[in-house]
């Protein structure tokens, strides 16, 4: 981590790109959604180059929703099949720009490259089923071994409670430490128990606003699923504000960052309680708008630009 064959006829290919293709028409009273902030750029470190991870799954974790959010994190690097657009690694060329905004918006961003370098698993629940702030350091002690070179990622289970999430937020970043040993952290939690409401949309009926549409998640697991939206945001906004002195609006303590800046929107055209358009799966039925790895599909936030001052969607 640092700082600063053959083709198919033409018929066949229209057929399959309505089918893949979901375009829904919000209603008249639909409102529309705010205008996003214009994030500030605050003249501290961001993080670019090499971003090693050291991931804790804490609680009870299947295999499908480790492989889910893995599987994710290799995407955000990968540039395999040009024929599959939008790709995992689009969006995350927009999360790479702020660096070249950083310096006023001169040269070529540099990438960001991802990588898990170490995974522990807490069965146990050795902090308890509700996490506070002050149990935060001990995670991240746990997850990095010692390492103060990686950005720690803590995944609860759904049977586990996170001060601070489900009240408008499903994932936190934040750093222990003091001046330049601080570590940056993330905090994804899985929703399906505490908060599918508020934090496992468009898969689940929202707790509050308009009614849209209810989605099948495109991994086939509600709680994978949001969980790498969650991550999405979270990891997005520890790379671009890891120290609160980053690209942010407002205050400190409640700061709006690169993805919390677009909530709620998915696609191009989104309202309030309409994700904005987005692609269906024609074989597993499951909302997605960006490829990944090995067949991958995932849904992914709207992030804010720096380039066009506005949120920025795969679609």
């Amino acid at each position: 981590m640092e700082c600063s064959s053959s083709l198919p006829k033409r018929p066949l290919l229209l057929s399959l790109a309505f089918s893949l293709l979901l375009v829904l028409i919000p209603s008249a009273e639909a409102a529309a959604p705010a205008a996003p902030a214009v994030l500030t750029y605050h003249n501290g470190p961001l993080l670019t180059g090499n971003v090693n991870l050291a991931l804790v799954w804490y609680g009870q974790f299947g295999r499908t929703q480790k492989i889910v959010i893995r599987h994710f994190l290799k995407s955000l690097n990968s540039y395999g099949n040009a024929n599959l657009e939008p790709r995992v690694s689009g969006w995350w060329r927009t999360v790479e720009s702020y660096a070249a905004a950083a310096g006023g918006g001169h040269g070529r961003s540099p990438g960001i490259k991802v990588k898990v370098v170490r995974q522990v698993s807490d069965t146990g629940y050795s902090v308890g089923k509700i996490i506070t702030a002050d149990f935060i350091p001990q995670l991240v002690q746990k997850a990095s071994g010692g390492n103060p070179n990686v950005v720690v990622a803590i995944f609860t289970d759904r049977m586990v409670s996170v001060q601070g999430l489900c009240m408008g937020k499903c994932s936190l970043h934040g750093a222990v430490g003091n001046g330049p040993k601080k570590q940056p952290y993330i905090v994804v939690m899985n929703p399906e128990t505490e908060c599918p409401g508020a934090c496992a949309w468009p898969f689940h009926k929202a707790d509050d606003g308009p009614n849209g549409p209810v989605f099948q998640p495109p991994n086939g697991n509600v709680g994978a699923d949001s969980m790498v939206i969650a991550l999405a945001s979270g990891l997005a906004e520890a790379v671009t504000n890891p120290f609160n002195t980053g690209f942010f609006q407002g205050e400190i303590s409640e700061p709006i960052e690169a993805a919390t800046a677009c909530s709620g929107i998915f696609g191009s055209g989104a309202t309030a309680g309409y994700t904005g358009k987005v692609r269906i799966d024609p074989k597993s039925g499951g909302a997605f708008n960006a490829h990944g790895v090995n067949g991958k599909k995932f849904l992914l936030p709207a992030v804010w630009s720096p380039k066009t001052k506005s949120c920025w969607t795969t679609m």
